[in-house]
């Protein structure tokens, strides 16, 4: 399957469990970047009126992405223990696939231009299945190994994470350690690997992020917080004012049960070194503590997803930026030229 031509090089990020929707991923693939529709913990029905809702905004192609979970073993005990020093209101801690036949089968039948895997490796039947229906794959990658697997598996793109990135680590293991390179030296190891296209992903959020990814061998730059405050978004009021301000970030599995990127705050300060490797147990645990800290506007008590840049943030529209950080690319790989010698120079 071919790259999707695109007039700018910005790629939005999935952004699942609250911020993505329709009018966002409609006004960035309007505005010649492409847009995604996140999949992820959306039940299939709402996601089926997503994508028939971005097709109502705009006739450009889009994309959808689904996770790729497989049971893995889990520490009981730890799981409990982890349950009793939280307190509060708490959810059934369970395994659960995210309903991923169910939304193949719509992704299927509806279409999009690109279906994106999270968390696993595609492999050869279900690449072949999208392929019939015109749609190509892209799968996320932490690792060069993972770059390798996914290629294997029939990828036709690679979403290169890197540990900058906000939300969760999309690693096939999610072992401590593993996937936690920076981005630029993933895009180099991964390009010396395959010769997919990749996309860059992690702690890009201005045009000169953009220049350099594509100066480092990727085909586009994946951009999510950096979309985080545009008014298409649907993220919440506590976490657009913490997306504002300064502030470090860390890996946690505190909040899902799966390391993932955000601003520290009371919860991870708290939690962080308890929480057991359980991925979505930890998820359906927490999500009742969650949904009251935001409906409490509460910025201490949710997870606030936020790659390393996300102080550069801005809260101008979707389709803005796209046009923005694009310009700002360009004028910046100009600007590079200047420090290479005279007979380099083009």
């Amino acid at each position: 399957m071919e790259f999707p031509a695109l007039t700018h090089p910005i790629v939005q990020a999935p952004l699942a469990g609250g911020p993505s929707t329709p009018e966002l991923a409609a006004a960035v693939s309007g505005a010649g970047g492409f847009g995604f529709l996140a999949g992820g913990y959306a039940p299939p029905e709402a996601l089926r009126q997503s994508i028939a809702r971005v097709r109502e905004l705009t006739d450009a192609p889009f994309g959808v992405n689904l996770f790729l979970l497989a049971e893995t073993e889990v520490d009981e005990a730890a799981l409990a223990a982890f349950a009793a020093r939280l307190g509060g209101p708490l959810g059934e801690p369970r395994f659960d696939d995210d309903a991923f036949e169910a939304k193949l089968a719509l992704v299927l039948e509806a279409g999009p231009a690109v279906v994106s895997l999270t968390f696993g490796c595609p492999w050869r039947e279900l690449v072949d299945r999208l392929h019939e229906r015109g749609i190509a794959v892209w799968a996320t990658v932490t690792e060069p190994d993972e770059a390798r697997r996914a290629q294997d598996g029939g990828a036709d793109a690679l979403v290169v994470q890197g540990v900058e990135a906000g939300g969760h680590r999309g690693s096939f293991d999610d072992a401590d350690g593993r996937g936690e390179v920076g981005l630029l030296a993933l895009l180099r190891l991964v390009a010396a690997t395959t010769d997919l296209p990749l996309v860059a992903a992690g702690g890009i959020a201005d045009g000169a992020g953009v220049a350099a990814v594509l100066a480092a061998g990727a085909r586009a730059a994946q951009v999510g917080t950096a979309f985080m405050r545009t008014p298409e978004a649907a993220t919440s009021t506590a976490h657009r004012a913490a997306l504002a301000h300064e502030a470090p970030t860390a890996l946690t599995r505190a909040f899902t049960g799966r390391r993932a990127r955000g601003i520290v705050n009371r919860f991870m300060r708290e939690h962080g070194a308890h929480a057991p490797a359980a991925f979505p147990h930890v998820h359906f645990l927490t999500a009742p503590i969650r949904a009251a800290a935001r409906a409490a506007d509460d910025a201490d008590g949710i997870n606030l997803w936020a790659g390393q840049a996300h102080a550069l943030a801005s809260d101008a529209p979707a389709a803005e930026l796209v046009v923005r950080w694009s310009e700002e690319a360009r004028d910046a790989l100009y600007a590079a030229t200047a420090f290479l010698p005279p007979s380099l120079a083009r």
